[in-house]
């Protein structure tokens, strides 16, 4: 974590961080800089050689998180800096921030590494350790990709100027990858977000009957259009629907209740699967308030966009919800082209159960051909025209 400063300073900030996607070349593990004019800006914009907070962005409450000792939610931008790829596995990498944080803000780094199934792990925050900001990746990888997060007030906020980050010779072994995985699935409590015409925290811009979900951790937050990061989702009504993660929230912003204890970032005395504002709305964990001492006035573990609360659910009111939180598990997930509907059956008159969001990720377990075309079986009953996933890859035949 970054010190507070009296005054205007630069900012030298080691970060160990992960491995990212295919990209610029590095002669193994080595040191680069990171150019910020070739980077996806949400929140934040680049002038003068400088990344600073957008002034013009209009921040969702989601959007709004802050560093580990904010007391109360800020906004917040990310600049997402391109994959890149090594010539040899790291598992820790260190950052240098010049950077000029003025009192009340923050600059900092995450990270994270793609895994042997090609899926990337989590983003890693930057911690501080005897040598500086680190980050260890889960394990040793090839490839890294980094990101800049930045909080603050958009007028007087941080301002970058450089970031150089240097990947160390992997330290442990390389894990094997479980295809047969199960994703982490748990029972918890959803609402709607709302907010149209707000932004992200990954910078989509909020639509009418949108189609995407926020969890309380930036640790699974998406990139902006991209599937990185999905879910499935099953309601009371017996409807289900997958989305991409592109908000952060509701409550807090560092609770990564999916991982068990020694690994979330924060609430780690909790239960696995908990959330915190389910704990201190329903047993007064933390004195009944979120990380920033507001009162809980719900159990929430998710939030949903319209589209997928009214349409894709079909829910009028906030309700226990099933979560499959997808890039958990094994099995290789394939992107979705267009919003689509889930049958009942593999035929166009077939009862709809639900819906797949565009940029979705699904799990594909078999592709059948009937005489009203091709399907994919993403689930029990439920079916998926192939035409929405050009990309499925090697699938088997439905028995």
């Amino acid at each position: 974590m970054l010190r507070r400063a009296t005054g205007l300073v630069a900012i030298l900030c080691a970060v160990v961080l992960g491995t990212a996607a295919p990209a610029t070349a590095a002669p193994g593990p080595g040191s680069w800089s990171a150019d910020l004019d070739d980077a996806e800006p949400a929140g934040v914009q680049v002038s003068g050689g400088a990344a600073r907070l957008d002034p013009d962005t209009t921040f969702t409450a989601a959007a709004e998180e802050a560093d580990p000792e904010a007391t109360m939610p800020r906004p917040t931008g990310l600049l997402t800096f391109p994959p890149h790829r090594l010539t040899a596995p790291t598992d820790r990498v260190a950052a240098v921030l010049d950077a000029e944080v003025p009192p009340g803000a923050f600059a900092t780094v995450d990270v994270r590494g793609r895994r042997g199934n090609g899926a990337w792990t989590e983003w890693v925050p930057a911690t501080r350790d005897a040598g500086g900001l680190a980050v260890a990746l889960p394990g040793p990888t090839s490839e890294v990709q980094a990101r800049l997060v930045l909080a603050g007030d958009p007028g007087a906020g941080p301002a970058v100027r450089g970031v150089r980050l240097t990947a160390h010779p992997a330290t442990k072994a390389a894990r094997t990858e479980d295809a047969d995985q199960i994703p982490l699935s748990y029972r918890v409590f959803a609402t709607r977000e709302g907010l149209v015409g707000g932004t992200t925290a990954n910078g989509h811009v909020i639509t009418p009957r949108d189609h995407f979900v926020a969890l309380p951790s930036r640790r699974a937050l998406a990139p902006r259009d991209t599937s990185d990061y999905s879910v499935k989702v099953c309601a009371p009504t017996g409807r289900c629907a997958f989305a991409p993660v592109w908000d952060v929230g509701p409550w807090n912003t560092r609770d990564d209740y999916w991982n068990p204890g020694p690994t979330r970032q924060q609430w780690g005395d909790l239960p696995q699967g908990v959330p915190q504002a389910q704990a201190a709305h329903e047993g007064g964990y933390n004195g009944g308030r979120d990380q920033y001492n507001r009162r809980v006035a719900n159990p929430a573990g998710i939030d949903l966009g319209d589209g997928m609360f009214w349409d894709a659910l079909g829910l009028t009111g906030n309700a226990w919800v099933t979560v499959d939180y997808l890039w958990t598990g094994g099995v290789r997930l394939s992107l979705v082209d267009g919003v689509g509907k889930i049958l009942a059956a593999p035929d166009a008159a077939a009862e709809v159960v639900g819906i797949v969001a565009e940029r979705a990720a699904v799990p594909v377990q078999c592709v059948l051909a009937t005489a009203t075309g091709r399907w994919l079986r993403l689930g029990v009953g439920q079916y998926l025209t192939a035409s929405l996933v050009p990309a499925p890859g090697e699938v088997p035949a439905c028995r």
